[in-house]
């Protein structure tokens, strides 16, 4: 229990009265009488105060909630006794987690319950802990507060951002692909796999043309061909310090793991298999599978997967995925290329091309982008677009390199990976690559 303003002020003017007495202007009696009337009312406040029951508190939260997305909290106060409590509430988030609508200072009724919604911003992947919910009441002349702790501590996990995938729910995989951002390009009647029968229209080929069914109907009957299903995508995720770097309030691994659930959740939706490798720093393997539900046993196999300030051996991950991979597939390594790095990451992809097709994300840092694009003013400025030139010079030729051995490099910033991540999947599987 700890003195209030109001306490504090009171005495402060109790000791002005005696400094009144000591000049003589005012008689001992008077300061004596007035502490001591001070005192029993400050008593009485703090023995209120100290006898009143902790509100009652219900918290309202979701058990698993997305990183990064602003979800809503509400608690719910009732007081126990026949008194209105007045009292300020702040809720035991954790960590550093952005807060709108804390503290909040309220007056709980006999009888009545009140809300306090507020709304929250979870910082981090993994499982945290709300702990109770602390209260500070305030005494019936408020000389004294009180800090106290209800509640029952409440486990949340944070996610990736699956937020995305409810909303691709409502299209189809085409459709959604477009969402997304890729630039999906069709050609109807192409494939390698049977879809459905239809009439001849004016640019089919001779190949897609069902004589049989022609001779039944009496009129050119064509065969429409889809892409082959069945087949298998493996992401595979660096885990090591290249993925630590920021964009917004997300790491790069953060926006990697986003970008992966969107191409997963689009190949489950095409009845492919998605598998996922992570290595690096932390190591995790989900062998593919199939269906929707996937998407479920990936979020739970990653929310709590974090990135680690060490450098990734790619050939250890890479001899790793072929022993447990047999079956071909098309495999999506998402990393940032650097040139100190190109030889490992070379050994690593040609031991990959044995038996799979290898695409390369290589992100990088949007404040790339921004500062060549900024004018030059000074000397420190043409040094920094020099230095930034040459750094570009050198990732460039490191990307070339890998071209060089057939694989295909995406040079892209985070907010372009999910489609650039889609749009190869589906320019492979449109061209029978796998």
């Amino acid at each position: 229990m700890r003195p209030a303003r109001a306490l504090i002020a009171c005495l402060l003017l109790w000791a002005l009265l005696g400094a009144a007495v000591a000049f003589g202007w005012a008689p001992l009696a008077t300061w004596i009488g007035a502490g001591a009337m001070l005192f029993a009312v400050a008593a009485l406040d703090a023995w209120t105060l100290h006898r009143r029951p902790s509100p009652e508190l219900e918290r309202e939260l979701p058990p698993i909630v997305p990183v990064g997305v602003e979800r809503e909290a509400r608690l719910l106060l009732r007081t126990p006794g026949r008194t209105t409590q007045s009292l300020d509430v702040f809720d035991g988030l954790p960590g550093d987690w952005r807060v709108q609508g804390l503290p909040r200072s309220l007056s709980l009724h006999p009888g009545q319950e009140s809300i306090v919604t507020y709304r929250f911003v979870p910082e981090q992947r993994g499982s945290f802990e709300f702990a109770g919910c602390d209260v500070r009441l305030h005494s019936p002349l408020r000389l004294w507060r009180q800090r106290r702790v209800i509640g029952l501590a409440r486990q949340v996990r944070v996610y990736p951002n699956f937020a995305p995938l409810a909303r691709f729910a409502l299209f189809s995989a085409e459709q959604a692909s477009r969402v997304v951002g890729a630039h999906v390009r069709r050609n109807r009647g192409e494939g390698t796999e049977f879809h459905q029968l239809r009439e001849y229209r004016v640019g089919d080929t001779l190949r897609q043309i069902d004589w049989k069914a022609t001779q039944r109907a009496r009129k050119l009957i064509s065969r429409d061909y889809q892409s082959e299903r069945n087949q298998q995508v493996i992401m595979m995720i660096d885990t090591g310090r290249r993925m630590l770097a920021k964009d917004d309030a997300l790491s790069h691994f953060d926006h990697t793991l986003n970008a992966s659930l969107v191409v997963s959740y689009l190949a489950l939706r095409q009845g492919d298999a998605v598998g996922l490798l992570a290595s690096g720093g932390d190591s995790r393997w989900l062998a593919p599978q199939r269906g929707l539900g996937a998407v479920d046993t990936m979020l739970n196999t990653v929310f709590d997967l974090q990135a680690q300030p060490v450098a990734t051996d790619y050939l250890a991950a890479a001899t790793q995925l072929a022993q447990r991979q047999r079956r071909r597939a098309l495999v999506m390594l998402v990393t940032n290329v650097r040139d100190e790095d190109i030889e490992d990451l070379m050994t690593a992809v040609r031991l990959l091309q044995r038996r799979h097709i290898v695409c390369v994300a290589s992100l990088r840092e949007k404040v790339l982008d921004q500062t060549m694009e900024k004018a030059v003013h000074t000397i420190e400025d043409a040094i920094q677009a020099g230095a930034l030139a040459r750094y570009l010079e050198e990732r460039n030729r490191a990307h070339a390199a890998l071209r060089g051995q057939g694989v295909t490099v995406l040079d892209v910033t985070c907010p372009q990976l999910p489609a650039a991540l889609v749009e190869r999947y589906l320019a492979i599987k449109r061209e029978g690559l796998l």
